[in-house]
């Protein structure tokens, strides 16, 4: 299990790399990230109220979960490659699998629901206007 483990770490960390070669600086990374957003019409929620702090936190925390899933996806479908015939590996790497998809599909639905709550946030409250 060491040499996978290794050489996926290996391959991870130098295509970080060569993504980090490609960047130029921080500005660059928040303009390409506005732009590809702009693109796919996501609209970030903006300001720095209590409601925006909730939902970057909500928010960063779907998003780990949903990376932890992901790597549960990968290790399920490696062990389920390397059961070498052995049935009960396969049934364990089975329901690891498809309890991990069900998590991965929770967690971006969790996530989809928590964008479009604190999006919409700021026109269902009081917003202070007042008629003239």
């Amino acid at each position: 299990i060491f040499t996978p483990v290794m050489t996926f770490l290996f391959l991870f960390l130098h295509s970080l790399t060569a993504l980090a070669d490609t960047l130029e600086s921080a500005s660059d990374i928040n303009l390409q990230a506005g732009v590809f957003r702009k693109s796919a019409g996501y609209e970030p929620v903006t300001g720095t109220g209590f409601a925006s702090i909730i939902a970057d936190v909500i928010q960063a925390f779907l998003g780990l979960l949903g990376i932890i899933f992901v790597i549960l996806i990968i290790l399920a479908g490696y062990h389920w490659m390397t059961a070498a015939g052995n049935e009960e590996k396969v049934t364990n790497a089975k329901e690891t699998l498809r309890r991990a998809v069900i998590g991965l599909i929770i967690v971006v639905s969790a996530y989809a629901i928590t964008y479009f709550v604190f999006s919409n946030l700021d026109s269902v409250g009081g917003g202070g206007t007042t008629a003239s």
